[in-house]
């Protein structure tokens, strides 16, 4: 019966029904297209830096999404804003890994600098959803 549920849930490549609330948060949306963005853009990464840089930023960014939605799940606020905090460490760690990747010319001035500020764009959102879990 559980297998006929999911296999309902399928229609042309998409999972339909059930939204996790996670999924509504526009911090989220932004760090899940944010992953997107970093695989697609480490792919033209030097192929000896596979298992170096690549799979830093690559951790990293599915970390911030991840936490988002781990904490997202938890019913206390102080809870929520942990993992929101952990979100915003792995974004800050992707920083520095951009700021590495550019001044090694991994990544040119114009990709540092989109990928730069869709991560401010991030971090602003990040501390705001810290602010009001901790203030509800």
């Amino acid at each position: 019966m559980l297998i006929c549920f999911f296999v309902d849930l399928f229609f042309e490549g998409e999972i339909m029904g059930y939204i996790y609330s996670f999924e509504n948060l526009d911090v989220w949306k932004i760090a899940k297209d944010f992953v997107i963005k970093l695989y697609r853009t480490t792919n033209n990464f030097p192929d000896c830096e596979k298992f170096g840089i690549i799979l830093q930023i690559r951790r990293a960014a599915v970390s911030v999404a991840s936490n988002l939605a781990e904490g997202n799940s938890r019913t206390t606020n102080k809870d929520q804003a942990h993992f929101t905090q952990m979100a915003y460490g792995s974004m800050m760690e992707i920083v520095c890994q951009l700021i590495i990747s550019k001044e090694l010319g991994y990544l040119s001035q114009n990709d540092y600098d989109l990928l730069r500020e869709k991560a401010e764009e991030i971090t602003n959102k990040l501390n705001a959803l810290k602010k009001y879990q901790l203030n509800k």
